[in-house]
């Protein structure tokens, strides 16, 4: 089985972070980010890895070069121009011929991507969804009211519970079908194009696990966990 890594992507929620570094590679303490997705792909017995690489792309590839030395096989996906999630997705459509794993470059991941293949599997789903049990505490207090009018509660300031995209899916190749070639496009678009189509789009639901770092103060928040994690062992 391969993992497709989308790694294009410009990082403009890190600047100046990201002006000559790109966002997979900003270092999550001795290693970039990008090299933590491969260490757990690798733990999760996927040794086969295509990168998707755009903006800043030989300073990935010149680190990583064939991955050999980081006990992987690595091809590179390449675009000119930035094309969204699904779009550089699409460049990697040359390399794909089976059920594969495709992920977004700026997140670590720490649940077991085993049993997410093992349950795609067992579902025959088209794709299945990564998702992360999200809780948060709405500010405000929440009236709930009648067709009337009439108050019929008061919740204040109530805990929400939803289940947020991690941006990690197990596919099948057929998905490739859905995306335009050459055009920016995102993977929400192909997720309820599926839909549409009456494909099965199935979930993998995990309350841990999952570290977003789209901007400066996530980044800081991921860097500052990493080191407390490492601190404990």
């Amino acid at each position: 089985m391969k993992a497709v890594i989308l790694a294009g992507g410009l990082g403009t929620r890190l600047l100046p972070l990201t002006k000559k570094i790109p966002k997979p590679m900003l270092p999550l303490g001795k290693k970039p980010i990008l090299e933590h997705l491969i260490d757990w792909n690798k733990k999760n017995e996927i040794k086969s890895i295509v990168l998707c690489v755009s903006h800043l792309r030989k300073t990935i590839e010149d680190y990583f070069e064939d991955g050999k030395s980081f006990g992987v096989n690595i091809e590179y996906a390449i675009s000119n121009k930035p094309l969204a999630t699904a779009g550089q997705l699409k460049t990697a459509e040359e390399f794909i011929d089976d059920t594969f794993v495709c992920m977004y470059g700026d997140s670590i991941f720490d649940f077991s991507l085993k049993n997410m293949v093992r349950q795609h599997k067992v579902k025959k789903a088209f794709v299945t969804m990564g998702l992360n049990e999200y809780k948060t505490n709405l500010e405000y207090g929440i009236i709930d009211v009648s067709k009337t009018g009439k108050v019929s509660s008061w919740k204040e300031k109530p805990e929400i519970k939803v289940n947020v995209n991690m941006g990690c899916y197990v596919m099948e190749p057929k998905v490739f079908s859905l995306i335009p070639k050459n055009k920016a496009y995102g993977m929400d678009d192909v997720i309820k194009k599926a839909m549409i189509n009456k494909k099965l789009v199935s979930s993998f639901i995990t309350k841990k696990g999952f570290t977003d770092i789209g901007n400066k103060a996530s980044y800081e928040k991921a860097s500052k966990e990493h080191t407390q994690k490492r601190g404990k062992k």
